[in-house]
């Protein structure tokens, strides 16, 4: 990005503005891509625990605490600096939820079930499908909901998964 910052001052200068407006281009480019970059690894964190939650059939505190807080920064992440339009639109989920799930099933291997399955054996057991809809379920609420108050909504909507009423229990709810 150096470059880039040097080029185009060096095209301001010399009252190069085309070029100055295609260097000005390919930056917002960069910005884009670093963001869905980010987005995009929260959104591994988020698939990594709805698969031990899938697999396991329970609910930990530390699931939840993680879940909720790639929600957050998904909701952070895809705001754009408007505050009124997204980097990913609501309807426009589904791939990078897909190739989430798929970059999730080796590090979650390790830790579902304490590693006793390999990765591809954990990935025969996925039901894909349910994941997507549970995903793309929690990430609407980040459409819907402000920061401050997703993580409550968040901890109700999880409140329906699979193993969650032991989880209830404990936290007295």
């Amino acid at each position: 990005m150096t470059q880039e910052l040097i080029d185009l001052r060096a095209s301001i200068l010399e009252r190069r503005y085309e070029d100055a407006l295609a260097i000005i281009d390919e930056l917002e480019g960069m910005s884009k891509q670093a963001i869905l970059r980010n987005i995009e690894s929260f959104l591994v964190r988020l698939i990594i625990h709805l698969i031990k939650n899938q697999i396991e059939q329970r609910l930990t505190n530390s699931w939840v605490a993680s879940i909720s807080d790639s929600i957050r920064q998904i909701k952070k992440l895809n705001l754009k600096d408007n505050k009124t339009s997204y980097y990913i639109n609501t309807s426009e989920w589904q791939p990078f939820l897909e190739e989430a799930i798929e970059a999730a099933i080796r590090p979650a291997s390790i830790e579902v079930l304490n590693g006793q399955l390999k990765p591809s054996q954990l990935s025969k057991q996925l039901d894909r499908t349910q994941l997507i809809v549970v995903a793309q379920r929690l990430i609407d609420l980040t459409y819907q909901y402000s920061a401050k108050d997703l993580p409550g909504i968040v901890d109700t909507s999880l409140a329906e998964l699979p193993g969650a009423s032991d989880w209830l229990e404990s936290q007295g709810l």
